[in-house]
């Protein structure tokens, strides 16, 4: 299929100017395009590398209100954060431009006025929610109330986040605005729309037809909005962050979000390529590939290219590799929760590590499914396959090589049958890697690409050159220039997936900048060429590094759970006569034991100043039971006998639940004679 395309132009999401970047959005987007960018380069073929910054919409303004700045400011801000953060990992945009320059406002306002022009939009009025008192239509995120559906307080307009329930505006109970504080009453207004159902008929079978070779995930999506119906979708709404409507009577509209972006990719072309950007955009031999994450699906597959359509002039895109969601320590990233591992916090934490977690993303990719991310997986994958893989066979060939012929590529001598056949199988490597890369299959890529280091690793153990150096040196010595030339294809194999470690893994072979069609090759270093001094490639990862990270998302749930707890509602009141029934009394626990097969009991022994009593409390998990002996505990005393677990009961332990779940066992603040009642 690529044969009729002379040049890729491959774009990446444009990440929202609200805030960084996290190991979430690397893993979905930035890496997987990164290396099919990498490789393509590698190829020489021609390929264009678009990214930029969203800083456009609402999440903009609350960041801006929360923060008591100017929108402007708070872009301004995070172009920067995730333009270094981009950087820090390589990630090798040609260009990282931004929604907020004049090349974009200027497109961006052009592109709508000429679908205007043209009829392709329509016009409607419908009610939305508007603050009487701020004065304004308000955005779904300008909106809370009670969840419909799960009953949570402080749901979104348009999202429980809570329950994950998608909402609209009006589905919810006792809605507020966050502006004024006020209750938001229904206003009329009039907008735009793109309508969308006038392309269902071109666009279902042109991506069920005509592009079967998409991925499952995406393919589905597409599918089931095309059961139910396009339905016509707004490109304007009241705001006053953003691009103005370019039409009369547009006063206080500005273009949705979902509208202006995607015209960023044209607009940050255009911004690096002011004499050729449409060549990139208009001409039918370019191959446009969006890498996305499966949240934007819908917008990269139906509407941007209805929008393309309508326009008329542009290239529609030939592939859209969306990612699923990866989970952090089995929790759903969240950066409301600060649920995340950011970008720039790992630079400044883990330095040098990049390629490391490059690695483990793409080991991980959630390519068609929903994956994990663990700290103590990151540790194993470093220290299991890049230390004692890749990073072992590496130093193996270089240190023998330098003891024993002074760091130069010795002769390659006569072949043996076991040195064929390692050849013949590294030899092979670079179809398959091949295949797997342009089938956007990088996980199993880079699966492959390491099977090259497994192959050295094997070939120097069975071959022993240390055992055999004083009784055959002719053998070492090809055994060595084998097993350097195959670290020198490892340089290459892994260039698209680990740059910063094939930089200095070609810097310690002493190449240059080798081309794709290098890699297989045998005469990659030459006899008598000299190496540099052998460094380690990788480093092992200590456990203190990997406790450190989980203690810091601990300590981050518990900060999340004290700052979302909220008390529960007061139950109805009940009769003062009725609390008067409750006998309430403190004892002395004088012994305390886990209850045998019973993972949650424990049973305490209470002096209560009479008869003394057996209390089974199911406290098993927030106490041992040593720590509680001696303690004066506030019980019911007057509860009927009940068995547990054989073990007749003669009270209840009170208890206070925290936000996190956990138990408090309730004392008294000083002592107290054993069966005093609490009054």
């Amino acid at each position: 299929m690529e044969n009729k395309f002379n040049r890729t132009l491959v774009t990446a999401a444009l990440p929202y100017a609200n805030g960084g970047v996290h190991i979430g959005h690397l893993a979905g987007v930035y890496v997987p395009a990164d290396i099919y960018v990498r490789y393509l380069r590698l190829r020489g073929r021609e390929v264009l590398f678009v990214c930029g910054s969203d800083e456009h919409g609402v999440p903009v303004t609350i960041r801006a209100r929360k923060e008591g700045c100017t929108p402007q400011e708070v872009v301004d801000r995070y172009n920067r954060v995730i333009k270094e953060s981009f950087e820090g990992f390589g990630i090798s945009f040609d260009v990282f431009g931004r929604t907020t320059s004049d090349t974009h406002r200027h497109l961006a306002s052009d592109f709508f006025r000429t679908l205007y022009d043209k009829g392709e939009f329509i016009e409607k009025e419908s009610e939305q929610y508007y603050d009487e008192e701020a004065g304004t239509f308000l955005a779904d995120r300008y909106i809370t109330g009670e969840c419909p559906h799960c009953h949570a307080e402080g749901a979104y307009g348009d999202q429980c986040e809570k329950c994950g329930t998608a909402l609209s505006p009006t589905e919810l109970i006792n809605p507020r605005s966050t502006v004024s504080g006020g209750a938001p009453v229904l206003r009329k207004t009039k907008h735009w729309y793109l309508p969308l159902d006038r392309h269902q008929q071109w666009l279902e079978p042109w991506i069920t037809q005509d592009h079967k070779e998409w991925r499952s995930n995406v393919m589905g999506q597409c599918k089931s909005w095309f059961d139910m119906g396009l339905q016509p979708r707004a490109v304007s709404r009241d705001l006053d962050w953003g691009i103005p409507v370019p039409v009369e009577g547009a006063d206080g509209k500005v273009l949705y979000v979902w509208f202006d972006a995607p015209i960023g990719y044209i607009s940050n072309t255009k911004e690096l390529l002011p004499d050729t950007w449409e060549k990139w955009w208009k001409s039918k031999d370019t191959r446009l590939v969006h890498f996305i994450g499966k949240d934007n699906i819908v917008f990269h597959c139906i509407v941007f290219p209805a929008m393309l359509k309508a326009h008329g002039d542009y290239v529609l895109p030939d592939n859209v590799p969306s990612n699923e969601f990866l989970n952090l320590e089995d929790d759903k990233i969240s950066t409301s929760r600060n649920w995340a591992v950011w970008l720039d916090e790992y630079l400044c934490e883990l330095p040098g590590k990049q390629d490391v977690l490059r690695y483990v993303l793409t080991a991980n990719a959630p390519e068609t499914k929903d994956n994990n991310f663990t700290w103590r997986d990151f540790q194993a994958r470093n220290n299991n396959e890049l230390v004692a893989v890749y990073g072992n066979f590496v130093n193996r060939a270089l240190q023998l090589t330098k003891k024993y012929y002074g760091g130069e590529v010795p002769a390659c001598g006569e072949l043996t049958g076991a040195d064929r056949e390692i050849i013949g199988e590294f030899q092979g490597v670079k179809a398959e890697v091949e295949r797997l890369i342009e089938a956007f299959r990088f996980r199993d890529a880079q699966k492959e690409a390491m099977n090259l280091a497994r192959i050295g690793n094997k070939y120097l153990a069975d071959s022993e050159p240390w055992k055999i150096v004083k009784t055959d040196p002719e053998r070492v010595k090809t055994i060595l220039h084998i097993a350097l030339q195959l670290v020198g294809n490892l340089a290459i194999a892994f260039e698209p997936f680990l740059p910063f470690s094939s930089q200095k893994l070609r810097g310690m072979l002493g190449m240059g900048k080798v081309e794709w069609d290098r890699l297989g090759s045998l005469d990659l270093l030459p006899a008598g060429h000299r190496l540099a001094e052998p460094e380690l490639l990788f480093e092992k990862i200590e456990d203190s590094l990997v406790e450190a990270q989980v203690q810091k998302l601990l300590d981050t749930k518990k900060a999340n759970e004290a700052a979302s707890y909220k008390a529960q509602p007061v139950r109805p009141d009940i009769a003062f006569e009725d609390f008067e029934k409750l006998d309430i009394r403190v004892g002395t626990v004088t012994a305390c034991e886990r209850v045998p097969k019973a993972d949650k009991l424990l049973k305490f022994e209470i002096a209560d100043g009479l008869e003394n009593r057996t209390i089974v409390s199911g406290i098993a998990k927030h106490y041992a039971p040593e720590d509680l002996v001696g303690k004066q505990v506030c019980f019911i005393a007057n509860l009927p006998p009940r068995k547990l677990r054989g073990i007749e009961s003669q009270g209840m332990i009170i208890s206070a639940e925290n936000a996190d779940g956990s138990l408090s066992v309730v004392t008294v603040d000083r002592e107290v004679k054993p069966g005093s009642q609490v009054k």
